[in-house]
């Protein structure tokens, strides 16, 4: 039997990250020589094994910790030291934490024994420098030499990438068959009646390749003061935040400019969609991070037509990375820089104008303008290849991404019998992105006095038409908008969490949007802890798809939030208590998505295995949550700010210190008022 080459599963590791550098470790602390395990730094796991022993034999686990924003502690003991007695009394504590080029490591060993302890603590190591792909399909490499020169002190180099662990005091062995699994070894004595020692050792990385860095200073957002009698929002919001601290990237070269890398382990880089939507739902604490994320992707917009990297004028990239990416197993070959995003243009013009209505300056808008016009340029000329006035997408090349939605996988575009769709593929939240960024596009260029208004708010109408006359099929519960048309422009008539993205576009109608929202709340969508990216209904269902069924933590936010703004209140209070529900069980860091069982025969989400955890739409939709509870909707070039909270008796009492309007620090506070016989917000 031929045995297949898997994914490796990530849900039981532990992971720490200070982007670009990031670790994973099983729950004992181990970094084992299998799997995904091990420390990246970039795009190259820099670190393929770092396996603790005491007398050379494992600590037995007892249990896990955060210690700050980037840091893991794990406690074990080695029961075979010190007292003959059933209460252990030699404990080690291993203090791991992420740093920008590379890794720290704390060994705390304890004894509170009435007897002398004398005990070898060792920690073995391995480097392979495997390029990330290579681990994500399943891959190995094979382990590299070290370098000894100095006391104390490990090498290893390929590449172009330089990695040195560096153990002050420890015994160095690597020679012989150590080679390859070099050892680190310290002595330990603690006297009797009780004592510690702490040892250390560090991990460095020099890649001069790298096409992103970890940027200097504190985040740029607010980190609001909180209070809510749904502590769930409260512990999500925290941890969250801390999540995101780790995932701030910038581009090498401009270290100002600083945007969210998508996730850990996989996607640790600049990836447009991903970057824009997470800077999107992180505005209410401030404009700084979505200024950064705009001026990184314009730098990057397309000139010229390339069909090998997708790219095209005034169109935003994809994915950014130092190498080519080769997935054999997926028949994927991406270049470095790749354009393959059907909507990342489209949301880099709602980023910049909801940046606008947020405050941020008109200085640092007006810089961006030449970007916005080429952006919707790339709207009219590029993104409808044929004409018909809908946007659609189509791998030209063979080795690229045939599905360029936010659902990407292979198999995303299904019929409701389960079949798959022909490219090309005009996407139904892309027809509505594309919408709402002529619509905004059209404000912005009208308020800083640019010609073009009336043609893209044209554009923006024509668009509604055809999506009315092209897109409603029947379904079991009524009309409702197909997921996508097919190269035959036939309706994919599943239906899926994409029509959730609809809401806010200004492409449905109200009484449209009324019906999306029902279809929303049926058990087929809505059952799981969070919504559903396929019905179960659907013959292509299956809960554990990467697409079609699984639960996506930023997808739920953003239809929660649409519901919420739309005034469908009691729809978008069911997908919240799903998604708190989710983090609980998460110990509040939300992974990138998770399984689409039913509430009622599980009664806690399945992981995802190869999720991306944290990852960073996921974490920052917290902040989206946190923004529809408040109802804060601000538009500071039109002097206003609407005030819908959703919020109240179902949710409870939130009161928010710390939220930012135009650099402006600003408290919402949404409470109760009881009566003798009934509870109003």
């Amino acid at each position: 039997m031929i045995e297949r080459q898997l994914q490796p599963l990530l849900h039981e590791l532990v992971g720490v990250v200070l982007a670009p550098t990031s670790a994973l470790g099983d729950a004992t602390g181990q970094i084992r020589p299998t799997g995904v395990q091990g420390v990246f730094h970039a795009d190259a796991r820099v670190l393929a094994r770092a396996e603790l022993r005491v007398d050379d034999r494992e600590l037995e686990g007892l249990t896990r910790g955060d210690d700050g924003p980037h840091g893991a502690r794990f406690v074990g003991l080695a029961r075979w030291l010190g007292d003959p007695a059933p209460d252990p009394t030699v404990r080690v504590d291993r203090l791991r934490r992420a740093t920008r080029n590379g890794l720290t490591e704390e060994l705390r060993i304890v004894s509170t024994a009435t007897v002398g302890v004398r005990a070898t603590v060792s920690v073995d190591l391995g480097c392979d420098l495997a390029p990330i792909e290579m681990v994500k399909s399943g891959g190995a490499a094979a382990p590299l030499e070290a370098k000894t020169g100095q006391p104390d002190v490990l090498s290893w180099a390929a590449d172009g990438i330089t990695v040195t662990v560096t153990a002050p005091g420890a015994h160095v062995l690597a020679s012989g068959e150590r080679a390859t699994a070099p050892r680190l070894t310290w002595p330990v004595e603690l006297p009797p009646g009780g004592g510690d020692t702490v040892l250390r050792w560090q991990l460095s990385v020099e890649d001069p390749r790298a096409v992103v860095v970890g940027p200097a200073g504190e985040p740029e957002w607010s980190r609001p003061e909180v209070t809510a009698d749904d502590r769930r929002l409260v512990r999500l919001l925290d941890r969250s935040l801390d999540d995101l601290r780790g995932l701030r990237l910038a581009e090498t070269g401009a270290p100002g400019d600083v945007f969210l890398g998508a996730g850990v382990p996989w996607f640790l880089t600049l990836f447009g969609r991903d970057s824009l939507w997470a800077a999107r739902m992180m505005l209410p604490l401030g404009t700084d991070l979505a200024a950064g994320t705009l001026r990184v992707l314009a730098r990057r917009q397309g000139t010229r037509v390339d069909p090998a990297t997708g790219e095209s004028p005034g169109k935003i990239l994809h994915e950014l990375r130092g190498h080519e990416v080769a997935l054999p197993a997926n028949g994927l070959r991406l270049p470095p820089a790749y354009y393959g995003t059907v909507d990342a243009t489209m949301l880099w013009v709602n980023l910049l104008h909801d940046a606008w209505r947020w405050g941020l300056p008109a200085e640092q808008i007006e810089p961006l303008l030449p970007h916005l016009e080429a952006a919707l340029r790339w709207l009219g000329e590029h993104a409808d290849p044929d004409g018909d006035g809908l946007v659609e997408y189509v791998d030209t090349t063979g080795h690229g991404l045939s599905n360029q939605g936010w659902k990407d996988s292979g198999d995303a575009v299904r019929y409701h019998d389960g079949s798959l769709a022909t490219a090309p593929i005009v996407l139904a939240e892309v027809q509505g992105y594309a919408h709402e960024a002529a619509i905004n596009g059209a404000a912005l260029l009208d308020a800083f006095g640019r010609p073009g208004g009336d043609r893209w708010r044209e554009h923006a109408a024509d668009l509604a038409r055809r999506f009315r006359d092209s897109f409603w099929v029947d379904g079991r519960y009524g009309p409702q908008p197909a997921l996508a048309l097919d190269r035959d422009k036939r309706p994919v008539d599943s239906l899926t969490s994409n029509i959730g993205h609809l809401l806010g576009t200004g492409l449905l109608t109200v009484d449209e949007e009324a019906q999306v929202a029902r279809l929303l709340t049926t058990d087929t969508l809505a059952a799981g802890f969070g919504l559903r990216t396929m019905s179960t209904d659907d013959a292509g269902f299956s809960p554990l798809s990467y697409h079609c069924g699984s639960i996506w933590t930023h997808d739920t936010a953003i239809v929660l939030a649409g519901l919420a703004r739309a005034g469908h209140r009691d729809a978008a209070l069911g997908l919240a208590e799903g998604l708190l529900s989710a983090a609980e069980a998460f110990d509040y860091r939300m992974p990138e998505l998770h399984g689409g069982d039913d509430r009622s025969l599980v009664n806690r989400p399945v992981p995802y295995p190869a999720a991306c955890r944290p990852q960073a739409w996921a974490a920052a939709g917290a902040v989206l949550l946190l923004q529809a509870a408040t109802g804060l909707y601000p538009n500071v070039p039109g002097g206003t700010v609407q005030l819908t909270p959703l919020a109240g008796v179902e949710l409870g009492a939130v009161a928010v210190n710390g939220l930012r309007v135009a650099g402006t620090p600003v408290t919402v506070t949404v409470w109760l008022l009881y009566t003798s016989d009934a509870a109003d917000d």
